[in-house]
């Protein structure tokens, strides 16, 4: 068995279709069937069945395709000796990052990695469910979540929290609840609402926020960048939610915590186990847990895990 043929049936029981492995491998689908093919023949066993109008893994391939984790991550550790060994750390990391996170996160991250290390920055944001599969693309993902453990997708990836940020009620500075603090969700019945589309995390707050108030709320606008919401709020046109630590102070935006729910996310960096076992991504994740310390511990006073 070659490793490059168990990494070909990692990738298929993960994305789902020889189209989706080839073009992640950059390869045709005729020859990753072919390589599959010819594993086949030399192991005496079929590891691929039809399905629809495509093919998954059998018993016998994922048992192989979660081989191939466990493979890759030892030869991770042992090239990672050796760059120890040559004495320094260098390379290349591509960062998916969700932009308000990499705010607070990344000039610092570039900054203490210095020239021996070439991160790449890619900005994304996302449902939190979807982080996971940037990993499959990625070296390292920065992202999100509300909830104290990670979301069910996040399985099999290796996750480090890095800090806990809470989440605050935006108001134009001028606004008649700017001065309250904290201000309860009964506060914001009746109140305009600049929110996010379905299905994002702050969107499932706003409808907790909604339970407790008792009332649905006037959702007036959709957006996902922060800035937006932030400019938003600044010009009148109705309340929000943003992060507290990536908010600019001012602006005409007044930050109120939230009494009486628990309001945070929890930043989190994920990467696939092997990967992570690479010296130069197991160091680009220490360095990027001493910046998230430099700005909040995990305890941060005033975050409660939803």
């Amino acid at each position: 068995m070659e490793l490059r043929d168990l990494a070909l049936l990692r990738e298929l029981d993960e994305r789902g279709s020889l189209t989706a492995v080839a073009r992640s491998t950059h390869v045709t689908p005729s020859a990753v069937s072919q390589r599959i093919r010819a594993l086949e023949r030399d192991l005496g066993l079929p590891l691929t069945e039809s399905a629809g109008r495509g093919v998954r893994l059998t018993e016998a391939g994922r048992l192989l395709a979660a081989g191939a984790i466990e493979v890759s991550a030892v030869v991770a550790r042992v090239e990672a000796r050796l760059a120890v060994h040559r004495g320094g750390i260098r390379g290349r990391v591509d960062v998916a990052a969700l932009p308000s996170a990499g705010v607070v996160l990344l000039p610092s991250l570039i900054s203490a990695l210095g020239s021996d290390i070439d991160l790449r920055v890619h900005d994304h944001d996302v449902p939190e469910a979807d982080y996971a599969a940037l990993a499959r693309d990625h070296d390292l993902v920065i992202g999100h979540r509300m909830a104290a453990t990670p979301p069910a997708e996040w399985r099999g990836l290796q996750v480090v929290d890095l800090l806990r940020e809470p989440i605050d009620i935006a108001v134009p500075s001028e606004h008649e609840l700017a001065a309250a603090e904290p201000v309860r969700p009964i506060d914001l019945a009746g109140q305009r609402w600049i929110g996010v589309p379905e299905g994002y995390p702050f969107d499932d707050l706003r409808i907790a926020i909604e339970d407790a108030a008792g009332e649905r709320f006037t959702v007036v606008q959709r957006v996902r960048d922060n800035r937006l919401i932030e400019a938003l709020v600044a010009a009148g046109l109705g309340i929000g939610m943003l992060p507290r630590f990536s908010t600019r102070s001012g602006a005409g935006v007044a930050l109120l915590p939230l009494a009486g729910l628990p309001t945070g996310r929890i930043v989190s960096v994920l990467a696939r186990p092997d990967v992570a076992e690479r010296a130069v991504v197991a160091h680009t994740i220490d360095v990027l847990r001493r910046c998230a310390e430099r700005v909040a511990p995990l305890g941060a006073r005033g975050y409660a895990a939803g």
